[in-house]
């Protein structure tokens, strides 16, 4: 078993990146991985019906994308800063990063709009601060004026550009739950007439809630994959949905995750409570890696990730390493596009 840093990377051309999504979320191309018979399958995602069976289960992560990102100018000084947040603590407190981080101590007020400041009321040893959201209105109303979407730093844009396009298709069409920094990208794909499709066809469509942050983007810096640390990252899964996936898993369903923060938040919920799903609230820093034992889940629907992240390896304890690099390779020579705007992967 490979647990060092640099046996998962690979070489991906930079304009292999995607800028833009496709101008139909279905229309992403979809890269069929079928463990049982190490076969690949060129698909786009709207014939993922074609690889599900009646009765199987899909479980997404509903969590919406919050206009996070804040520009304004520093009150003394003028200066321009960003207020990145991170997430909310209690009403108008926030949890945040900055930007530049040497002008923005405790203290320092910074004018987001023209009722709207943010003030520091405190630094964190991790860099970050506790920050109070100062405007008429609750937080939501604040951050709908005057925020930008947290657009990954691998889509390039300036400040606002586009702001209305990346607002509606940086974020699933069955987002529900406010308090992600970036979306769950697995679920980009997904249209009204698809879930309809699903529901015809006997597929269950569940969905559970975890906050995105931006962890998800951290790079690992130690070649020692075992040493590297994620986040934490707040979920929720409601009675009803506990019990119906219980139910599924009892009757021997199939349950496919979308996504890979779907993925673990089951697997880390299971393995506290002895292999079950249940109700509840919490926070996670489950960190998948080959060797992983899985638990809950069968398949797995998701993004082409980053060479190094914690989001390629948790695919790779899935399928093998050797064979997702396999295919990561393949989906290079065949020109997908990769990344949270990107094509998908199903793995079965």
């Amino acid at each position: 078993m490979t647990l060092q840093l640099s046996d998962y990377q690979y070489d991906l051309p930079p304009e292999l990146i995607a800028q833009y999504p496709h101008q139909r979320r279905d229309e992403a191309r979809m890269l069929v991985l079928q463990r049982p018979e190490n076969r690949r399958v060129d698909a786009r995602f709207n014939q993922i019906l074609d690889y599900l069976a009646p009765g199987d289960v899909l479980v997404a992560n509903d969590s919406r994308v919050i206009p996070a990102r804040l520009f304004g100018r520093k009150r003394d000084s003028g200066a321009n800063v960003e207020i990145f947040l991170l997430r909310q603590l209690d009403g108008a407190l926030w949890k945040a990063m900055v930007r530049p981080g040497k002008r923005l101590r405790q203290g320092a007020v910074v004018d987001v709009g023209p009722e709207a400041s943010v003030e520091i009321l405190a630094e964190a040893p991790d860099g970050t601060r506790e920050v109070i959201l100062r405007a008429p209105g609750h937080s939501e109303e604040v951050l709908h004026r005057y925020g930008v979407t947290p657009l990954p730093p691998y889509i390039r844009r300036h400040h606002n550009e586009n702001e209305a396009y990346h607002r509606r298709r940086y974020q699933t069409v069955y987002a529900a739950a406010p308090g992600s920094v970036a979306a769950p990208t697995a679920g980009l794909h997904f249209t009204e007439r698809i879930l309809e499709k699903l529901g015809r066809k006997d597929i269950h469509f569940l969905t559970i809630t975890l906050h995105v942050g931006p962890g998800t983007f951290r790079p690992v810096q130690v070649e020692d994959i075992t040493r590297h640390r994620m986040d934490v990252e707040l979920y929720t899964i409601s009675a009803e949905t506990a019990a119906r996936i219980e139910r599924l898993r009892a009757e021997g369903r199939r349950l496919i995750a979308v996504g890979t923060t779907t993925t673990r938040t089951l697997e880390y919920v299971a393995r506290l409570n002895d292999g079950r799903i249940v109700p509840g609230s919490g926070a996670t820093d489950l960190f998948i890696y080959p060797g992983f034992e899985f638990r809950v889940i069968d398949g797995l629907l998701t993004n082409f990730h980053l060479p190094g992240s914690t989001l390629l390896m948790l695919v790779a304890a899935l399928a093998g390493r050797d064979t997702i690099l396999a295919a990561y390779n393949h989906a290079v020579r065949e020109r997908y596009r990769f990344y949270s705007y990107g094509d998908c992967m199903l793995i079965l």
